[in-house]
């Protein structure tokens, strides 16, 4: 029997010989976790000479000509400037790339989609109740909430609502939201029409987009 340190492992594991070169085998053939556990991501976009099957490049942005070049002299374009050439739209016809810093490009990437995420707020549905014969003042002061709501990217749903045989004042809560909708123009754009439901002629206005 083998002397040393080894042998005497092996004996006392109980596994024949050939339970232990089997053993041995197996463990050989897994293969080894990346280093610190972290996956390489593969790039978004495909750049430089990555990009493949490809005769024709529709090149656009400040530091070029914009228009259709050939592959191999868009690729040169991008080596002369010391920039890469970045696939931005693969499906276009022929496809679409700039000549950009790619790690730069990819930082302002992830930076406007952070500053899009942050300036992103909920948007809420906010109330505005009339009666079929609302006088001026109370309309007045109900527009100046609207107008408020729609400022803060808020939905305003506004609505006349017809109490017990009101309901025959149906053309004067039109005429009433149709003036709202108008009043509000500069700040929101009606969704539909004004709609009747039950005792409700409901109209909803949605923000006009910040520009």
């Amino acid at each position: 029997m083998a002397e040393g340190p080894s042998a005497f492992v092996f004996e006392r594991s109980g596994l024949s010989t050939f339970d232990f070169l089997l053993m041995a085998k197996t463990i050989a053939t897994i293969p080894p976790r990346p280093r610190g556990g972290r996956v390489i991501k593969e790039d978004p976009h495909r750049i430089n000479d990555k990009i493949r099957g490809v005769q024709q490049v529709r090149l656009i942005g400040d530091n070029v000509e914009q228009g259709i070049y050939s592959f191999q002299q868009a690729l040169r374009m991008a080596d002369e400037q010391n920039l890469d050439l970045v696939e931005i739209a693969p499906t276009a016809t022929p496809p679409v790339c700039r000549i950009v810093d790619y790690q730069k490009f990819l930082y302002d990437q992830k930076k406007k989609q952070k500053e899009a995420k942050a300036n992103q707020k909920k948007q809420e549905v906010k109330e505005i109740r009339f009666g079929p014969q609302t006088d001026d003042h109370d309309y007045n002061f109900k527009l100046k909430h609207a107008i408020e709501f729609l400022k803060e990217g808020n939905k305003v749903k506004s609505y006349v609502f017809f109490r017990g045989r009101s309901i025959v004042f149906k053309e004067q809560g039109e005429l009433l939201l149709a003036r709202f909708a108008a009043d509000l123009a500069e700040y929101g754009k009606p969704d539909n029409v004004p709609t009747l439901e039950g005792k409700r002629m409901i109209l909803f206005i949605s923000p006009k987009s910040q520009k």
